[in-house]
């Protein structure tokens, strides 16, 4: 049995029993989220996902389950206040998306699960091993180095006479740093050669599309945080503009414009975050809790957006996506 089957497996058995307990007992539990976008909306997007996936497992909003939301909107600087309040507010359990909601969720001291967005927790020193955490945090890691020779490869696919890539990543965030290391490597082992362009603020991307306007990459990859989200539309504009194939992580950004996107299924992470919450409700500690990699990933291609940069898409590209946007 596989490492990711036999946590899902463990994972599935000990939540499985407690529900009926859970109902009869008057406690309500906590629930805190921390993202370094806008607060998660318990009634839309990840928040949804994550309310409906302790709802399942028995912890129902407004009855044994109260939830708090904290959300810089772009602004880094406030997380540890952020955290300050949901500690203040006696979160059982803070829920975490990006390295620097994680990174400020752990100084706290809080049971942290981690649903996305935080590259590998070992490498960023969240934790000492995905096996064992040994610590306040868990949650749901990923494999950077398969991830971007993935996406590299279906870049490849839409453009054979791929050369050089451009890849935006956001330097101040150590997770994401790492991420665009993985995807450097990989473009490497490939044979491809990386414009870097890292940015801070968004006047970076900026000094982002002079340089890709003076040394003009084949294709974009752009890694994804709070920064590339927020400005995700000029870069989509961009590479429209300049007829440049490029690839995203997270399935919602070609629903919003981007030619592609391929990354670990949003529903399934949230869901295994949710496993993993009601598991420490239950009295287990996050030291105890291996961390578990997704097991679904969406390929999902923009028609649309391909269409009006007058991109063909190869067949063998259109065959293997989980979705297509017309």
């Amino acid at each position: 049995m596989k490492r990711r089957e036999f946590i899902a497996l463990l994972g599935g058995m000990a939540l499985a029993a407690p529900r009926e307990t859970i109902a009869q007992t008057s406690r309500i539990y906590r629930l805190g989220t921390l993202t370094v976008l806008p607060p998660m909306s318990p009634t839309a997007g990840t928040g949804a996902m994550l309310i409906a996936g302790l709802a399942q497992r028995g912890y129902t909003l407004g009855q044994n389950l109260a939830y708090e939301a904290r959300g810089a909107a772009g602004k880094v600087g406030q997380m540890s206040n952020l955290m300050q309040e949901l500690k203040a507010a006696n979160v059982d359990v803070v829920v975490t998306a990006s390295y620097p909601a994680a990174a400020a969720a752990k100084a706290s001291g809080v049971a942290t699960v981690i649903a996305s967005g935080s590259g590998d927790p070992v490498k960023t020193g969240l934790v000492t091993s995905l096996a064992r955490p040994g610590g306040t945090v868990t949650g749901i890691s990923d494999d950077a180095a398969a991830l971007s020779t993935k996406r590299l490869g279906l870049l490849k696919t839409m453009s054979p006479q791929l050369r050089k890539v451009a890849m935006l990543w956001n330097k101040d965030d150590l997770g994401m740093s790492q991420r665009y290391d993985a995807s450097a490597q990989a473009a490497q082992e490939l044979g491809v050669t990386v414009l870097p362009l890292g940015v801070r603020q968004p006047d970076d991307f900026n000094e982002a599309f002079t340089a890709m306007d003076r040394d003009q990459p084949d294709a974009i990859l752009m890694v994804t945080d709070s920064l590339t989200l927020l400005n995700r539309k000029r870069v989509f504009d961009y590479a429209a503009q300049h007829r440049l194939p490029a690839i995203y992580e997270q399935d919602f950004m070609a629903h919003d414009g981007g030619l592609m996107s391929y990354g670990a299924d949003a529903k399934e992470s949230f869901d295994r975050a949710a496993a993993l919450t009601a598991h420490i409700f239950q009295g287990a500690k996050p030291a105890d809790l291996p961390f578990e990699i997704p097991t679904r990933y969406l390929f999902v291609i923009n028609m649309k957006t391909a269409k009006a940069m007058e991109l063909t898409i190869p067949n063998t590209l259109l065959a293997t996506a989980d979705e297509v946007i017309e």
